[in-house]
């Protein structure tokens, strides 16, 4: 365990490195998980022996569990139940047969390539299907990415932990022999999957109705409203964890609950516990990295690099494909989203969750899973800004499927229905009509590539990319009529 002073000196680390490296690593092929599993392998007890540290560390442990409740939390609460109402079949999809399809391919590789008893081949293959919104942050950010893409990858990246979460517990039971007969185990599903949940989403709806009526009535400074925030989040873990459920999907149910109850949270909860979720997450990685560096001695490291090199260019890339044969993609999408599958965090969280259940190989499938999520660290944050760009030319090149949807369900839609047309002299007498709340919106909605190669423009036009139309109009008077020219 590292004493206050290597603590302190961590969170200085973190902070300064996080500031000064964030320039950098938007522009370069590196990652900041990259950067701190590094450090955190560097000062290792085989590096410079600065970090001391097992994976049953209190210190190891509060942080992972912060850093997941947060990241749980603010992805229910940034999903968004007017958005989930449109992408309803991207969760169905990528998060119901793609996971669990994964889950099987890196299970079978785990059988196969490494000699896992099934339970424990199992438990890598939920474990190592978790995807990383970390990794994946500069590429959801990049608006030359067309929105369908990034929304497809941002829902997946966001519910993901919520489909496999449930899996590995119920794994870890087995291992452990936790629930013997039918009705222990009725009794654990019911604790994991009502219970927990059910008092996680009391505490968030509760909680958020109770910081809206006391801003409105006594008005509540913003430095404060942020630290409610987290602590709601720690309730709704507390309440979760002491009724014999999960925390952690307590967690998760109670940013659900503040979302379908439309009770709004400042959002300077939202940017603090975004900076908190990410700060406590990098200081987890060079906790990971530390603990990774003293364990990679006890497996077989040309086996399990085999058998990452299956999960992350093999398992992953299958399962995606299949789900998404149907959809409306450019091949180059098709790759992009197939390919954007990082392991990081989550997967090492989850794996930490295996040794703290008992499970008796749990540090061993921890080494396992590190080495594998280093790799996807490495491959994926090396990737991602060369990937990007090489798309992002695609895109600026020429007009793709994917750039007429604002959403993801969009890319499974195929509507033959055409929009209603007015010709240039219907428009011409609209847009010069007396009466100024006649004329209509014009809005230029052409594609980049068709944009950048005709500089013409209609004077008065407001440009809108295709795939933000919808986000565009959610903010506009719906009294007034839109008229939009794409050629």
């Amino acid at each position: 365990m590292p004493d206050a002073i290597t603590t302190f000196g961590l969170i200085a680390l973190v902070l300064t490195v996080a500031a000064l490296g964030s320039g950098i690593v938007e522009r370069a092929p590196i990652s900041f998980p990259m950067v701190f599993l590094g450090l955190g392998l560097l000062l290792s007890g085989p590096g410079l022996g600065v970090i001391e540290i097992g994976p049953h560390d209190p210190t190891l442990s509060v942080i992972a569990t912060l850093s997941l409740a947060l990241v749980l939390f603010l992805d229910a609460v940034n999903l968004r139940f007017d958005d989930i109402g449109q992408d309803w079949r991207i969760p169905m999809l990528s998060l119901g047969p793609g996971t669990f399809a994964t889950i099987a391919l890196v299970a079978a590789a785990a059988w196969f390539i490494l000699g896992r008893p099934l339970v424990e081949a199992l438990l890598l293959g939920a474990i190592l299907s978790s995807t990383d919104p970390v990794v994946l942050r500069e590429v959801l950010r990049d608006r030359r990415i067309p929105r369908s893409v990034r929304r497809a990858l941002s829902v997946e990246a966001g519910t993901n932990d919520v489909v496999v979460l449930p899996v590995v517990l119920v794994l870890i039971a087995v291992a452990t022999q936790q629930a013997g007969s039918l009705a222990a185990w009725g009794t654990f599903l019911l604790r994991l999957v009502i219970i927990g949940p059910a008092a996680g989403a009391v505490v968030g709806a509760v909680g958020a109705w109770l910081m809206a009526n006391a801003d409105r009535r006594f008005g509540i400074r913003r430095e404060y409203q942020a630290l409610y925030g987290i602590g709601l989040v720690l309730a709704a873990y507390f309440a979760g964890d002491r009724l014999g459920g999960d925390g952690f999907l307590s967690a998760f149910a109670a940013g659900v609950a503040v979302t379908y109850f439309n009770f709004e949270l400042c959002d300077c909860f939202l940017e603090f516990g975004e900076i908190a979720a990410e700060m406590a997450m990098l200081f987890a990685f060079i906790l990971f990295g530390a603990v990774l560096a003293e364990s990679f001695g006890s497996i077989n490291v040309g086996a399990v690099l085999l058998f990452g090199a299956w999960t992350i260019l093999v398992a992953r890339p299958v399962a995606i494909g299949a789900v998404l044969r149907r959809a409306s993609l450019s091949n180059s999408a098709r790759g992009f989203i197939a390919w954007f599958g990082p392991r990081g965090l989550n997967s090492l969280l989850l794996a930490l969750l295996v040794v703290e259940g008992g499970v008796a190989a749990g540090e061993e499938l921890l080494a396992i899973a590190g080495l594998v999520v280093l790799s996807s660290v490495v491959l994926h944050g090396t990737t991602a800004t060369p990937l990007s760009a090489a798309y992002a030319r695609k895109v600026a090149a020429e007009t793709l499927q994917e750039e007429r949807e604002s959403t993801a369900t969009g890319l499974f839609q195929h509507d033959g229905r055409e929009a209603p047309r007015i010709s240039a002299a219907d428009l011409f007498q609209r847009l010069h009509a007396e009466d100024e709340r006649l004329r209509p919106i014009v809005l230029d909605v052409r594609s980049r590539s068709q944009f950048q190669h005709d500089g013409a423009t209609i004077p008065g036009s407001v440009r809108v990319l295709p795939d933000e139309v919808a986000g565009w109009a959610q903010h506009q008077d719906r009294e007034r009529s839109i008229v939009a020219f794409c050629t």
